[in-house]
C-alpha cells in the first residue's frame, strides 16, 4: 500500500462528505399530512354575512371572514330558542364542531360535523367568556 494513500484519501473523503451535507436536498413530492380532527365546543358567532368564529376554552377560531377565508363544511343549524339574534337573523349560539383546524393561525379549515347545543351549556361553562346578550327585538 502506498504510504501517501491515507494522506490523500482522508481530505478527499472529507470534501465529498461536506458536499453531501451542503448540497441542496432534492424535493421529494409527498402529500402533506392532515392534522387529526378535533372537537371544539363554545360560542358560535355569526354577526354579519360571511363572518363567523367559534370561541372555545383555548382560543377564538376563525370559521369565515367576508371576502376571505371560509372553512369548508356546514355550519350548525340552531333552533330559534337557542339562537340570540343581535343583527337581524345574525347573532350567536352554543355549538360543538368536529373540525380540522390550523393551531398556528387559529383558522378552522374544514367542518366535519356541527351541532347546536343549548345556550345553557355555554353559559354554565366557566372556561368560556360570559356573554351579555344584546338581542334585537327581545328575542331569545
Amino acid at each position: 500500500m502506498n504510504p501517501l494513500a491515507p494522506a490523500v484519501l482522508a481530505p478527499a473523503v472529507l470534501a465529498l462528505a461536506a458536499l453531501a451535507v451542503c448540497a441542496p436536498a432534492q424535493a421529494t413530492p409527498h402529500a402533506p399530512t392532515s392534522p387529526a380532527p378535533v372537537t371544539r365546543c363554545g360560542w358560535f358567532d355569526n354577526p354579519t354575512p360571511g363572518n363567523a368564529w367559534l370561541t372555545d376554552r383555548q382560543a377564538q377560531w376563525v370559521i369565515g371572514v367576508q371576502g376571505g377565508h371560509q372553512a369548508d363544511g356546514d355550519w350548525p343549524d340552531f333552533p330559534d330558542d337557542e339562537w340570540v339574534s343581535t343583527n337581524g337573523h345574525y347573532g350567536y349560539g352554543c355549538a360543538c364542531l368536529r373540525v380540522i383546524d390550523n393551531p398556528r393561525t387559529h383558522e378552522i379549515r374544514r367542518i366535519l360535523r356541527a351541532r347546536a347545543r343549548p345556550l345553557e351549556a355555554c353559559e354554565r361553562d366557566p372556561a368560556l367568556p360570559r356573554r351579555h346578550p344584546v338581542a334585537d327585538s327581545a328575542q331569545r
